[in-house]
């Protein structure tokens, strides 16, 4: 049984194998890629306050964030990793790093805490 996950980490290596670009996505040029497209998510919202928030805003807002899911998902596999075994690691971290009786509602670091 697979995942949405699964199922979505199948479609887009079939996607880049049609496509040949496997030998285009080195960690190096798919980091620089998330960057981008990173770039891209935050010029839909740059300068638009929250009572602009049109659909067709995060509409182009999704996009962009689905471009940088897709490159993630790129990058760890490039590197041999699971990406969401990364997550939830880096998750357990931050709880340690972050214990909710010392963190919750403030915005300071970890070592301010």
């Amino acid at each position: 049984m697979t995942s949405d996950f699964d199922d979505l980490v199948l479609a887009l290596e079939q996607f880049k194998e049609e496509r040949d670009w496997g030998q285009f996505h080195t960690p190096k040029n798919l980091a620089l890629a998330i960057c981008g497209e990173a770039g891209e998510l935050a010029s839909e919202l740059q300068w638009v306050g929250p009572e602009e928030l049109s659909d067709n805003t995060v509409d182009r807002a999704m996009e962009e964030a689905a471009d940088v899911l897709l490159y993630l998902i790129s990058f760890s596999r490039s590197v041999n990793r699971d990406l969401l075994a990364a997550a939830f690691a880096k998750l357990e971290k931050n709880g340690r790093n972050y214990p909710v009786d010392k963190s919750r509602g403030t915005s300071a670091k970890y070592n301010q805490l």
